[in-house]
């Protein structure tokens, strides 16, 4: 394969596994601006709402490592296909829900299918994109992501005023099983990762390096876990109740509020790429991720603590959207610099389940505060937690793991 080629089928890899990274995120954030809705039509609390994002954020972590196996035995492209399909019927059939019973079973299966992306994304980009392209590879990949995060808010809310949200809903999980058969066609060039080989056995019989298991409870990984924790905690409390708080603390119509969450998302997507820049200009990367960390505490604290206007509210979340954003390449070279060579993917598939642990947590407990009729703690936890993980990115990149 020449050059040329080989960077037009990387290429096409990078697009087709975008895609499909895409709807995870994007399926995460749909429930979010409809609650004010939801809560209504079900008669339930802000706590029982934060209960759904809760169980589809539990249910993806504890099937994301067993999907990891089923990946090696079946090949990562069946899978993700099969998880975006059922993702897609899952929301697609939340449109029909009854009541909150339906919606929550709905959630758990959504959530379950949900957890086939990591293993499987990073299964195919390892083994099916070229070496020179890896690092563009990620770097897309999670700004696929993110764009996920950015567009599911305007275009739910957007469908929801033209043809109501359920139908809306069904809309959006419609396009999840499109998506899906499409990449049956179009997956040519998607190439499974190399099986282990034998003396894996011998490894894992062992408990040594190669079966992973001690390597990622050592200090220094397992302090990258609760890097991973504490900032899926902040910004899914933030992002998941941002709307609801606005409106209880500023008097921000709805609207308004769900453009500030766009704005924050997009601001989010673009600090990624700028935050892959400053990556590869330094190697102080737990020095970056602490002063990102320590600006957006600084600005989310101001949101709660004073009377803004709605313009000024929209630019200060454009600017921790941005800090946010910039954390990522940082976050990610962190993991790198503790990581012996060859045990990456091992790594980083596990200190990934901080985001469902973050996940799981956040969206009930910043449902309650806000039960509580105290939306301004939305906003003062959310700057403790980000003050917290400061502690973590100078404790977690001092040495390799061994």
């Amino acid at each position: 394969m020449g050059p040329a080629e080989e960077g037009r089928t990387d290429f096409k890899v990078i697009g087709l596994i975008g895609v499909a990274h895409f709807f995870s995120h994007y399926y995460i954030y749909l429930l979010l601006p409809l609650f004010i809705e939801l809560k209504a039509e079900f008669d339930v609390s802000y706590t029982e709402l934060g209960l759904l994002l809760t169980v589809f954020s539990a249910t993806t972590g504890l099937t994301q490592t067993p999907f990891g196996f089923i990946v090696d035995r079946l090949g990562a492209r069946k899978i993700l296909i099969a998880g975006l399909a059922v993702e897609g019927v899952a929301f697609l059939s939340m449109g029909f829900a009854s009541g909150y019973t339906t919606l929550m079973a709905l959630m758990m299966i959504a959530g379950c299918a949900n957890g086939v992306y990591h293993p499987a994304d990073y299964s195919i980009l390892s083994a099916s994109v070229s070496n020179r392209r890896m690092g563009q590879a990620f770097s897309l990949h999670t700004f696929a992501g993110n764009a996920g995060f950015a567009l599911a808010p305007i275009t739910i809310v957007f469908l929801s005023a033209l043809v109501g949200w359920r139908n809306g809903l069904a809309i959006c999980g419609a396009a999840g099983i499109a998506t899906a058969a499409l990449l049956v066609f179009y997956s040519r060039h998607f190439r499974d990762a190399p099986k282990p080989s034998s003396s894996s056995g011998t490894d894992a019989a062992q408990g040594g390096r190669g079966n992973g298991v001690s390597l990622l409870f050592t200090p220094p990984i397992l302090m990258c876990l609760l890097f991973f924790t504490l900032l899926s905690l902040g910004s899914s409390g933030l992002t998941s109740f941002l709307i609801v708080a606005l409106g209880q603390l500023h008097g921000m119509e709805e609207k308004v509020a769900t453009f500030a969450l766009t704005a924050y998302l997009v601001a989010s997507s673009v600090g990624v790429l700028l935050g892959g820049f400053i990556a590869d200009r330094t190697t102080r990367h737990n020095l970056v991720a602490a002063v990102c960390f320590f600006s957006t505490a600084i600005l989310i604290a101001a949101i709660g603590a004073f009377l803004l206007p709605g313009a000024l509210v929209v630019v200060l979340m454009v600017a921790q959207g941005l800090m946010h954003g910039a954390i990522m390449p940082s976050r990610d070279m962190i993991v790198r610099s503790v990581t012996p060579e060859g045990a990456f993917g091992k790594v980083f598939g596990f200190v990934t389940t901080g985001f469902s642990i973050g996940g799981s947590i956040a969206p009930t407990a910043f449902g309650w505060i806000l039960d509580q009729s105290h939306p301004e703690w939305v906003f003062y936890g959310v700057a403790l937690i980000m003050l917290c993980s400061m502690a973590t990115v100078f404790t977690s990149g001092r040495r390799p793991a061994s």
